[in-house]
């Protein structure tokens, strides 16, 4: 799931803004009509109450440093600009890849706990679960009807989440699951996604949804907007395996983790041989791995970290950034430790943010059914 520019909509409430936004714009290619398919993060921060992101996770299991340092604090940091944030804890998608659910409750449970902790706020953020906002599941209908099976086939997310997976057999969930995130981005008129740089084919499935229901079923009137994605700038991290750091495959240091375990953690993670340490993402990945995250969670520069420890090896390397890793979430930690002996806490989240959305996915479904002729 990725974590998700002005809507243009058929009513003037606040939950659909006006079209006076990036939709009225045009392609910086020339085509007029269309808004880019990036947006600069100058315009966002120059008016950030133009936008409206969409972005979320699946709940397959805990977040890691991973998650908090590539899109929880740009999370944070969107909502703190002003940009109204809706988040989906995307429970549906969970089986999209695998043949059971798993324990889909408690990871939801702990998933809100670290949007918590990590500092988003339910009063300013809607956060909610996909299968408690029944009509924004519906629009996936008419906006299968706007997508051949081929363009599904062709994407790459789909196989690389079949590959991670280890499937041999593609469910229809999973073949539909770009279309299914369109209608996570349309139905609250998002119009901003921020993505990884390999996320960028679900903003253009969302957006060629929203292109061909406006020309298709809304004689061009732009009922949809053409979300954007803003990138983000955070690096890939690496898991302690030298993989991608990932949920899926257990690899990643979770935000819930002690002191003790994130240190054990490190001490497995894999370096290399060289003692002199030094930072060469290309020659040496895995070492470049660990002085990144130590650069991101102390702020100083990953050469400016390999020149101090010098020839102190992989051990001195890991102590670095274990201690960079344990003071940068301590207070994370500490707040989410509080959070979690308030009861009814993550309840009273889900249901208030439940209920908003439902408001909002009502709205945009009533819109596409008096487009579609299908109000009765």
């Amino acid at each position: 799931m990725f974590t998700s520019t002005t809507p243009t909509t058929t009513t003037s409430s606040p939950d659909s803004p006006s079209a006076a936004g990036p939709a009225a714009s045009s392609e910086s290619s020339g085509s007029a009509g269309h808004t880019p398919l990036l947006a600069e993060e100058s315009d966002v921060r120059a008016d950030p109450g133009r936008y409206r992101v969409l972005t979320g996770d699946r709940p397959t299991g805990p977040l890691h440093l991973g998650h908090y340092l590539g899109t929880l604090h740009n999370r944070v940091r969107l909502q703190c600009l002003g940009v109204e944030t809706y988040i989906v804890i995307a429970d549906y998608q969970v089986i999209t890849d695998r043949n059971r659910p798993g324990d889909v409750a408690a990871n939801v449970h702990e998933i809100v706990l670290d949007y918590l902790a990590a500092g988003l706020d339910p009063s300013r953020t809607t956060i909610f679960a996909h299968s408690t906002v029944p009509a924004l599941n519906q629009l996936l209908l008419p906006f299968l009807s706007l997508t051949s099976v081929a363009e599904m086939q062709r994407n790459p997310t789909v196989k690389e989440e079949a590959l991670t997976a280890g499937i041999s057999s593609v469910s229809g969930l999973l073949l539909t699951y770009p279309v299914h995130q369109a209608a996570d981005i349309l139905f609250c008129h998002g119009n901003l996604v921020p993505v990884g740089a390999d996320q960028v084919p679900h903003i253009e499935q969302a957006r060629l949804v929203a292109r061909r229901f406006n020309e298709r079923f809304a004689d061009g009137h732009a009922l949809f907007a053409e979300p954007q994605g803003l990138l983000s700038p955070a690096p890939v991290l690496l898991g302690v395996d030298g993989q991608k750091m990932s949920k899926s495959r257990g690899n990643g240091i979770t935000l819930r983790a002690t002191e003790d375990e994130t240190a054990r953690l490190i001490r497995q993670a894999v370096t290399d041989s060289e003692r002199l340490i030094t930072y060469e993402p290309e020659r040496r990945p895995q070492v470049a791995n660990l002085l990144l995250i130590a650069a991101m969670c102390t702020g100083a520069t990953p050469e400016a970290l390999a020149a101090e420890i010098a020839d102190g090896g992989a051990a001195a390397l890991k102590h670095v950034a274990t201690d960079a890793v344990n003071e940068h979430l301590r207070p994370l930690r500490s707040r989410r430790a509080g959070l979690a002996a308030e009861p009814g806490l993550v309840q009273h989240v889900l249901r208030t943010g439940a209920e908003r959305a439902n408001e909002v996915a009502r709205q945009t479904l009533d819109d596409v059914q008096d487009t579609l002729g299908m109000r009765y």
